[in-house]
This record gives structure tokens, C-alpha cells and sequence, in this order.
């Protein structure tokens, strides 16, 4: 993979990251929020 690939990448990844913290909010176990994320990506 290009730089530029990993750029993108990690930029939709933090995004879905970001989407998931601000729908769920502070406080869950780790487990919550991955699997919100799995669902979010």
C-alpha cells in the first residue's frame, strides 16, 4: 500500500471511531465500543 492509501485508511477509521464515541458517549466497557464499531465500519 501507498502512503497515500494509508492516509485514507486511517482517516475513515478515525471517522468511524469519532461517529461511534459521539452516538455511545463516555463511560462503556471496551467491548461496547467494539463492537459498535465493527458495526460502524
Amino acid at each position: 500500500m501507498t502512503k497515500e492509501a494509508y492516509n485514507i485508511l486511517s482517516g475513515e477509521l478515525l471517522d468511524a471511531c469519532i461517529e461511534v464515541h459521539k452516538q455511545l458517549g463516555p463511560g462503556l466497557l471496551e467491548s461496547a465500543y467494539q463492537f459498535a464499531l465493527i458495526v460502524e465500519l
